[in-house]
């Protein structure tokens, strides 16, 4: 496709979820499938193999489901369907239209003239506000005479989920003191055909409009949305201020207002009328929770069940030709990692232009599954800087759930991409003493965060790569060389327990930096093996050394920092070793009660059963898409704990 189509369809609003797919068809970025393919454990194991492939990573349209609505799954699953998605020809637009907006509001005007010409950009924010609409809409073509959610194509994505879940719903609440609306994003495990789970953990602000109800003893009334403008489903993910309205951010990403419509039995709260599904109903918050979950989630591992609210189902309505949109999370990378890519993008300026000046970039790699790394480069001008800059991005917004924070300073770095990940570590590691320029905290962490010896509160981390003012060094920084006394069979031998060590890094990259994978066998086996390793030939120069399971293949690097990040609390699993006491160890293996002294269940990585793996191999040349891909769960199997979801024994 010319980039002229390709500008075309990126500057729609899209009327409906079908007016995306159309787009999408136009760009070549999707496959209608017209098999049926069952919505319990198929259709993901299905979009599992396609999103892993990127030369064949396409959205997919399930068009016979067993019931009369198509699915759209992993329409956001690519750089290019996601700027297609937002309306743009690269994500960093939108950046530079926020940007840009920023420092003409924010702009000393002198005099009349001035402020006079400034009445255009405020007229802006005027057309992107949400509007409220008389007569029903476009979602309410339809209204089902009885509710129930089988209706729905709801998808059963990982054998130990606890049942089916809506994987991409916008739902909306309202504050009952002020009114101000929230939309947000939380799975919703359904239980009957009237009632399911409502997922929102105690940071979210749907969270708190619930503890609000429950002091006023009133029931909570709730809506969700599925399709529509896929803008719609963006914005209740992104992480806006808790005063600022996601429709005005979708107002603004599609460059016209979200036109609203009061639901049919929860008149106080209102949804997008060219939405194609709706479903009302309400949460009592005098009513006993239910027992939720497991859930394969975005970390790769399973989500742990827990008590949730009931969400009962008053109505659900829809267009007349409504597709059913869901989406897939599990083992990176999948369809969420592009719509943490666009918030990565488009939350920058706002970071930087109101929190954090010095920000000149920001990166959230897939392995670290959002919260979990996050590298920032600034523009350092004083010693301390980066300290500084910890402390504020730690307490910016969600920001306050990021584990590992690695800065660089952009202008010394400026050479250097900030996803070029081998030049990047390789220059923050040469301009790091690990004794004095990592820094450990902990705060509040992700409720999905299964390494916090206490739910919800665990360690961080911040590695401060910036090149080093005097006041900053205690002894002088030495560029890193690899030690050919170093041997890795000799390492293997001295220590079984080493299952398998990657020096490739340091030898071939000039990063100071081990892989080690390690089968653990006794209480503080990491942190001694880590004492004597650091008296090895060879090892002196090196930095920092990352342990893991003895099931990850230590070659693999991006499999290794995906359990790496998931499994550390760095300031429980942190320790040091060396004669000059700086070589950092850090232990991303499982922790277990028995070795660990680790009281919380540790949950499985999450991998299709081979029953569905089997089926969808049969199946797969009625599909449509070309050579058989071989499941990518297959590669994990060996790394699988014994047990459902979690290692029940936890020993």
């Amino acid at each position: 496709m010319c980039k002229r189509t390709l500008a075309y369809l990126c500057c729609m609003a899209y009327r409906s979820l079908h007016a995306f797919i159309e787009a999408l068809e136009q760009a070549g970025e999707l496959v209608r499938i017209k098999t049926f393919v069952d919505p319990v454990l198929e259709i993901a194991e299905i979009t599992d193999r396609i999103s892993k492939i990127s030369d064949r990573n396409k959205a997919l349209l399930f068009e016979n489901t067993g019931t009369s609505f198509p699915l759209l799954i992993n329409s956001m699953g690519s750089e290019r369907r996601m700027c297609i998605a937002l309306g743009v020809n690269e994500l960093d637009d939108v950046t530079h239209d926020i940007e840009d907006l920023f420092k003409k509001l924010s702009a000393p005007k002198n005099g009349m003239m001035e402020k006079l010409a400034m009445l255009p950009q405020l007229g802006k924010f005027a057309s992107w506000m949400p509007k409220v609409v008389s007569g029903r809409g476009a979602c309410q073509q339809v209204v089902m005479e009885k509710p129930d959610l089988a209706n729905l194509p709801i998808l059963k994505c990982w054998p130990q989920d606890g049942g089916r879940f809506i994987t991409l719903p916008a739902i909306h609440t309202k504050d009952p003191n002020n009114g101000i609306r929230n939309i947000g994003m939380y799975r919703m495990q359904v239980f009957d055909g009237q009632m399911t789970g409502m997922h929102w953990h105690k940071h979210k602000v749907s969270a708190r409009h619930f503890n609000e109800y429950k002091k006023l003893g009133k029931r909570m009334p709730v809506a969700v949305a599925l399709g529509g403008d896929p803008v719609y489903t963006y914005s209740a993910t992104a992480p806006l201020p808790e005063n600022v309205d996601e429709y005005m951010l979708a107002g603004f990403l599609r460059k016209r207002k979200v036109e609203l419509v009061k639901c049919i039995t929860q008149l106080e709260l209102e949804v997008p009328a060219d939405a194609d599904i709706i479903i009302e109903g309400y949460v009592d918050p005098n009513e006993d929770l239910i027992w939720e979950g497991p859930f394969g989630d975005h970390t790769g591992y399973y989500s742990l069940p827990d008590f949730y609210p009931r969400f009962h189902v008053t109505a659900i309505t829809h267009r007349k030709d409504a597709v059913y949109p869901a989406t897939i999370v599990g083992i990176p990378p999948q369809e969420d990692a592009w719509l943490g890519k666009a918030t990565e993008r488009i939350f920058l300026t706002p970071i930087k232009m109101t929190m954090v000046p010095e920000i000149t970039d920001m990166n959230m790699p897939v392995e670290g599954v959002f919260h979990n790394l996050v590298i920032t480069t600034i523009n350092k001008e004083y010693a301390g800087q980066g300290q500084k800059v910890m402390n504020a991005m730690w307490g910016a917004g969600q920001m306050m759930f990021n584990k590992i924070l690695v800065l660089a300073d952009g202008v010394n770095a400026s050479k250097i991409k900030i996803d070029d990940y081998k030049a990047l570590a390789r220059y923050v590691l040469n301009n790091t003493n690990p004794a004095t320029d990592v820094y450990f905290s902990q705060g509040p962490m992700d409720v999905l965060d299964h390494s916090c010896s206490k739910l919800g509160f665990g360690g961080k981390m911040c590695i401060d790569g910036t090149a080093k003012y005097d006041e900053e060094l205690s002894d002088p920084l030495i560029p890193f060389k690899w030690d050919t006394a170093f041997s890795k069979p000799d390492i293997l031998a001295t220590f079984p327990e080493i299952k398998g060590i990657n020096e490739k890094l340091a030898k071939e990259c000039a990063i100071p930096v081990l892989f080690a994978t390690i089968e653990k066998n006794r209480p503080g086996h990491v942190a001694a093996l880590h004492d004597q390793l650091c008296k090895q030939k060879g090892i002196e120069n090196i930095k920092i050394i990352l342990y893991v399971e003895h099931t990850v293949n230590a070659d693999d690097i991006a499999d290794v920092l995906w359990r790496f990040c998931n499994n550390l609390d760095p300031k429980r699993d942190h320790f040091y070793g060396g004669t000059a006491n700086n070589i950092l160890g850090l232990d991303g293996t499982r922790k277990s009660k028995k070795l660990d002294n680790f009281d919380r269940p540790w949950p499985n990585i999450i991998v299709a059963d081979d029953a569905t793996i089997a089926t969808v191999d049969r199946k797969w040349d009625e599909l449509g898409l070309g050579k058989l891909i071989i499941s990518p769960s297959l590669r994990y199997k060996t790394q699988l704990y014994e047990g459902g979801a979690a290692v029940l024994d936890n020993s």
